[in-house]
């Protein structure tokens, strides 16, 4: 059954609905079973608390503003109006996410402070020597909540209108063509260290400080191409601007149906998107993880959420915890080898 406020999709939603990871409708009922026994707890022990019963913290491990942040701020209103109490964003960025993502960890165990991850909680593992916390030892899972492509874009002075052209381009003069990211070890680099070494092609890495240094240097050629974030360059490629050459998610975006995936032009197997999902400290009460994944499942159908996620050119997700551990276990995985491989270290 068609989640509510997602049902008049267009065939291409649609289609990337059923790809992606998709809402165990099982979960969903234990959800409401856990959650309406959460509701008699205290009834039951004079020592019990209902949950929620004061506002709840969302660390958000990066600046304001960000995608991480975006998300955080567009999903946690809806969140907020389901477990009715206030969801209060707390942003502390630094060190590529570590520095909010430790204290996330070391939060106590009650369900009162919440975190907002992405896929740099799976790239940091590798990325730097030591970390003060363990992803998977130190988090619980609670729910991916949306997945955002790539894009890769050229400045449209180069040659370049296929991967197949990148490819070729690349291979004619080794060293020559140069791509812009948004720093060492973030997905807008590695994702292209993914596409070196899937391809076996030499693309020149030149990091900037933040993705809007980036953007600058395609739009003014500085740096002709970029894996760039949908949200980033959708405005330039729409404007005539910039050139979208492929989308690096496993299925086609509906905010640019017409362009082909990595996978599909050329590369099977290619897929690099950023995620953000929420989880919880460790150790935290099994029947609270279960409350709050039904109720943030049920903000992502939100029809205001869904309408903004596809503007931003992102897809809602709304998996179980279960799902999400074995995608975060996956990443860490997939994402060594990319680092290992580029040689890939922090500014």
């Amino acid at each position: 059954m068609p989640a509510r406020g997602l049902q008049r999709r267009s065939p291409q939603i649609e289609s990337q609905a059923r790809t992606l990871i998709r809402v165990d409708m099982k979960d969903l009922r234990v959800a409401s079973v856990f959650a309406a026994g959460v509701s008699c707890i205290g009834g039951v022990a004079a020592a019990a608390e209902v949950y929620p019963s004061k506002p709840v913290r969302l660390v958000v491990p990066y600046p304001p503003a960000g995608g991480v942040d975006a998300i955080a701020r567009l999903v946690s209103p809806k969140l907020s109006e389901r477990l009715g109490q206030q969801i209060v964003i707390d942003n502390r960025g630094g060190a590529g996410g570590n520095i909010g993502t430790e204290y996330a960890a070391r939060a106590p165990r009650d369900g009162y402070t919440l975190m907002m991850g992405a896929a740099a909680l799976a790239i940091n593992v590798t990325l730097y020597d030591k970390l003060p916390f363990d992803p998977v030892r130190d988090f619980v899972p609670i729910s991916l909540l949306a997945s955002t492509p790539n894009i890769i874009t050229v400045h449209p002075s180069m040659p370049v209108h296929s991967v197949k052209d990148l490819i070729r381009v690349s291979r004619k003069t080794p060293g020559s063509v140069m791509y812009g990211s948004a720093g060492n070890g973030t997905t807008s680099h590695l994702a292209a260290e993914l596409m070196k070494s899937m391809a076996k092609i030499d693309l020149v890495h030149v990091p900037y400080k933040g993705t809007t240094g980036a953007l600058v240097a395609l739009l003014s050629g500085e740096a002709p191409l970029m894996f760039a974030p949908a949200l980033t360059v959708l405005p330039q490629i729409n404007g005539g601007k910039l050139r979208a050459v492929a989308i690096t998610s496993s299925v086609r975006s509906a905010a640019l149906p017409k362009l082909p995936t990595v996978a599909e032009s050329g590369l099977p197997g290619y897929e690099a998107s950023q995620w953000y999902g929420l989880l919880a400290p460790a150790q935290i009460s099994p029947q609270i993880i279960t409350l709050l994944h039904a109720r943030t499942v049920e903000a992502l159908r939100d029809p205001a959420v869904t309408a903004q996620l596809a503007k931003e050119g992102s897809i809602p997700i709304g998996s179980s915890p279960v799902q999400f551990a074995e995608h975060l276990k996956n990443e860490i995985g997939k994402w060594a080898r990319v680092v290992k491989q580029s040689g890939a270290t922090v500014d």
